[in-house]
């Protein structure tokens, strides 16, 4: 399940190691491997840093959220019985929250279809794209969970196409990219220094209406979450997104913060991250393919996003949501 070799179009050009004889301009891309160059190699000050890019893909991994333990390992007791009490909250405690956000999706079901025809709403494919860091723990992952689960079951009801993903990483400090990057001999700038873990929650193929939301149960692994390298995880919703048929594209960004990744941001500038997703967003505005957006949860995402919403309360997650959607889908 490793992405070693990833030959679709890349979102971002730039600067990339060229192996012999330093940096040279082209466009990034993905190779099978690593990205290397010497360790003594010593870059002039008239040239730029170098782009964004993985050090290696090798131990990347996109799964369907049924299939985490084949990548995480079977849940200890411990883990398991604080899985079942998470579930049981999201299914019984959070009723009532629950059942307002179906009435208040109900009404804007009303209002969009008096805005859009039904030729419009199935030309349209939404993406809901979750950060599922270890910041997220707790309430508002429970609460990104409900929300995934209802908003999902809004869209299709309107005939609109939804898929539902997330992204973290498979390890903290850097996993098995930083192990191999010690043993080639910590060469400088490495890139990206971690493992990236992308989930299918919901794919766009999926299109049943209601599965009593079992498969969100796996988000709330307490052994899931942990960093969140948001610029690639951007780029791959993207290209899912793109091999869509649909006319009209919309991708929805939930996170609590900017990106972080200690293994890659010890190694590489402070920015580098955050200076990554800034140009992966700017690429899709300027491309005009893609509607970009995000809700922020405790966190205001206006720094990165063209459009977007805030919540002070994972509780009010749902809320905000839908009337982002409702606001993005009848525009124009």
């Amino acid at each position: 399940m490793g992405r070693d070799d990833l030959n679709s179009v890349p979102l971002c050009p730039g600067w990339v190691g060229n192996g012999r004889s330093g940096f040279e301009p082209r466009v990034w891309q993905r190779r099978q491997g690593c990205w290397h160059h010497h360790a003594n190699q010593v870059r002039p000050p008239y040239m730029p840093e170098p782009a964004y890019r993985p050090y290696t893909t090798k131990f990347d991994i996109e799964i369907d959220a049924d299939h985490l333990d084949n990548v995480l390992g079977p849940l200890t007791s411990a883990n398991a019985k604080a899985l079942d009490e998470a579930w049981d909250v999201v299914q019984t405690g959070l009723l009532s929250w629950r059942t307002q956000l179906h009435l208040l999706a109900a009404d804007t079901d009303a209002r969009v279809r008096s805005h859009l025809s039904k030729k419009q709403l199935t030309g349209t494919a939404v993406t809901l794209l979750l950060d599922q860091s270890g910041s997220m723990r707790g309430q508002k992952m429970l609460f990104s969970a409900a929300t995934a689960d209802i908003v999902h079951e809004f869209l299709l009801t309107l005939g609109v196409s939804c898929e539902v993903l997330g992204f973290t990483t498979s390890h903290w400090r850097g996993g098995r990219s930083r192990n191999r990057w010690k043993w080639r001999f910590r060469p400088h700038n490495p890139g990206r220094l971690n493992d990236l873990l992308h989930i299918i929650y919901r794919s766009f193929t999926d299109n049943r209406v209601s599965t009593g939301g079992w498969v969100y149960r796996q988000m709330l692994r307490h052994d899931l979450a942990k960093e969140n390298i948001d610029g690639e995880a951007i780029e791959w919703a993207a290209r899912r997104l793109l091999d869509h048929p649909a006319n009209r594209k919309i991708l929805i960004v939930l996170s609590d913060g900017a990106p972080v990744d200690d293994s890659t941001l010890s190694e590489n500038r402070p920015t580098y991250l955050t200076d990554h997703l800034q140009e992966v967003v700017g690429h899709i505005v300027s491309a005009a393919q893609i509607s970009i957006a995000s809700l922020g949860i405790s966190f205001r995402p206006h720094d990165f996003y063209p459009q977007s919403g805030y919540v002070e309360s994972p509780s009010d997650m749902g809320n905000a949501l839908i009337r982002l959607l409702e606001n993005i889908l009848t525009e124009g």
